[in-house]
């Protein structure tokens, strides 16, 4: 039999205490989901949920009794966190679905395993452990766990009516853990139902879209979803060839160590017109630093194939370092993709090497004059103290930021006797 017991996420005695106080009393609690799923995948292991056919309100009441700390954290759902030494677990109640729109589900407790199996989404997630670590697998999921197959439990089209939010999990799932082509019935479900994910609360799509995108590899699964229609339905600014730079940003991360980007491979996916980005940020609900973050990109400008490092110097103060590093990013991948017997995309790539390089040990100089030295020359305050700064800041960075306060405050009395 499949198990989990040696494990090490699974000897935690903190988890043994709460399978323990779940599992006494004609009360049962098993290891429901991501952790079986991860472990039988060789993957790590963090968060632990648990299933249980206890009501919220016992949980709560053995919780106390116990001295567990309980945090009713989503009770009308069934879920309860138990927190033991700082470390949370999800108990959340066996269920079944009573109605569903679409976006919200009316549950009902109960104690039926197979009933709580199959309301769920995938068959890989629906995988329970026992307190001893037997792996019980309701809708064959474990056949799936061995081949990478990411499939919908049961009728696909049924299980994507019930939360049409599963479309995107299908693909972000596949993304994590498919392998090959993904399930011909889920994807042609998905394809049918695409339509429904404008039915969704933008919070819920982008949080989902940005899981997808922060995978690993996202390539495959976003190639599917434009095959399906699904990414134009989400993104539409991502056009016919928005994903074609994808493959080359995955393989320069590989390369150079970068952390897998949402924003990043966001920005190769669609183009650098600030206002179509700010409808974008608007319609999907982007934090502000994400929009923001966007917005530095698109504000940035190209990187030109022989740009000096000193005139980048002087891009660096004038849009910061954030937007350009990403061009930069971007710039570096696509030359490598090209590099390949093209000895000037080889050439761009160690120059933009050497300007990502430069861009983050970069420290923006500080411009030595400020209004108050203007208005001590006796110019009353008003329009012609900016434009006077301006136009020393402007020859201040020209020069590359070598004059000092003294030969400023020469220039600016030579402005002034000028006119």
């Amino acid at each position: 039999m499949t198990s989990v017991s040696g494990e090490a996420w699974f000897a935690d005695p903190a988890l043994s205490r709460v399978l323990a106080l779940l599992n006494s009393d004609g009360g049962e609690g098993r290891v429901a989901g991501g952790a079986v799923r991860n472990s039988l995948m060789g993957l790590p292991v963090a968060d632990v949920d648990i299933a249980t056919t206890l009501r919220p309100d016992v949980v709560v009441e053995r919780a106390k009794a116990a001295g567990i700390k309980a945090v009713p954290t989503g009770i009308e759902h069934g879920t309860v966190t138990l927190v033991i030494e700082g470390k949370p677990f999800e108990v959340t109640t066996l269920r079944r679905d009573v109605a569903t729109d679409g976006r919200h589900a009316d549950v009902a407790f109960g104690t039926d395993w197979q009933t709580d199996a199959e309301r769920r989404d995938l068959t890989i997630n629906a995988l329970y452990a026992t307190a001893d670590g037997a792996v019980i697998d309701l809708v064959n999921g474990l056949p799936d766990i061995e081949s990478r197959t990411v499939r919908f439990i049961g009728d696909a089209a049924t299980r994507i009516a019930e939360d049409h939010l599963r479309i995107l999990r299908f693909f972000r799932f596949f993304a994590l853990y498919g392998s090959g082509r993904p399930d011909a019935d889920g994807l042609r479900a998905c394809a049918r139902a695409k339509g429904s994910l404008g039915k969704l609360s933008a919070e819920r799509v982008w949080s989902e879209t940005k899981k997808l995108l922060a995978a690993p590899d996202p390539g495959r699964a976003l190639l599917w979803m434009r095959q399906a229609g699904v990414l134009t339905e989400i993104l539409p600014e991502t056009e016919k060839w928005g994903i074609d730079a994808i493959p080359g940003l995955i393989e320069a991360e590989k390369a150079f160590g970068w952390a897998p980007d949402a924003l990043l491979r966001l920005a190769a996916m669609v183009p650098a017109d600030r206002e179509r980005l700010k409808a974008m940020a608007e319609r999907l609900r982007l934090s502000k630093a994400e929009a923001a973050t966007m917005d530095y990109w698109a504000s940035a400008p190209e990187i030109a194939p022989k740009l000096a490092e000193t005139a980048f110097d002087r891009l660096l103060y004038r849009h910061g370092q954030q937007g350009l590093t990403m061009r930069v990013r971007l710039a570096l991948a696509s030359a490598r993709a090209r590099g390949l017997g093209d000895p000037e995309a080889l050439a761009f790539a160690g120059l933009c090497q050497r300007l990502l390089a430069r861009a983050q040990k970069w420290q923006k100089p500080s411009f030595p004059l400020n209004g108050a030295d203007v208005l001590a020359t006796g110019i009353p305050a008003g329009p012609k103290v900016g434009l006077l700064l301006g136009t020393i800041e402007d020859e201040w960075v020209a020069g590359n930021f070598h004059d000092g306060r003294a030969k400023l405050l020469a220039r600016l009395e030579t402005l002034m006797k000028e006119g």
